[in-house]
C-alpha cells in the first residue's frame, strides 16, 4: 500500500495526487491508508492555494447571494444598511459599503467581512 509522498510540483503530480485520493476516499482514519489519504489531501491543498486563487466575490454580489439565500428582500436589509434609497444605492453599485454598513452586514446576516471589504 504504501505509495511514495513527495511535494505536488507540476500538474502531472497533481493530477496522479488526485487519483490517488480517489482510490483511497474510503479508507479509514488512523490506517496506512487513511494516514497516505491525509497526507495526500494536505498536499493537494497546498498546491491548490498555491497555483488557484479564489478571488472573493464582489461585495455587492455577496450581499444578493445572502439576501437570496435567506429568501431576504431590499426592506430586509434597511436596518444593516440605512434607508431604502441607500439599499437602493448600495445593490446598484452606486454606493460603496461603510465600515458601519460592513460591520451591520456581517453581524445581521452572517456574510464573511472578507467578502464585504471590496477593491471599490
Amino acid at each position: 500500500m504504501t505509495k511514495e509522498i513527495k511535494p505536488i510540483k507540476t500538474k502531472q503530480d497533481y493530477r496522479e495526487a488526485l487519483e490517488a485520493i480517489e482510490s483511497l476516499f474510503d479508507s479509514k482514519p488512523g490506517t496506512e491508508a487513511g494516514n497516505l489519504l491525509e497526507v495526500l489531501s494536505i498536499l493537494v491543498e497546498k498546491y491548490e492555494n498555491d497555483h488557484f486563487t479564489i478571488d472573493p466575490p464582489d461585495p455587492v454580489e455577496a450581499i444578493k447571494f445572502r439576501m437570496e439565500q435567506m429568501g431576504l428582500e431590499r426592506g430586509d436589509v434597511v436596518a444593516a444598511i440605512g434607508s431604502r434609497s441607500r439599499v437602493s444605492e448600495v445593490l446598484s453599485g452606486k454606493r460603496g459599503l461603510t465600515v458601519k454598513m460592513i460591520r451591520n452586514l456581517h453581524k445581521r446576516f452572517g456574510i464573511p467581512a472578507e467578502s464585504l471589504i471590496g477593491s471599490r
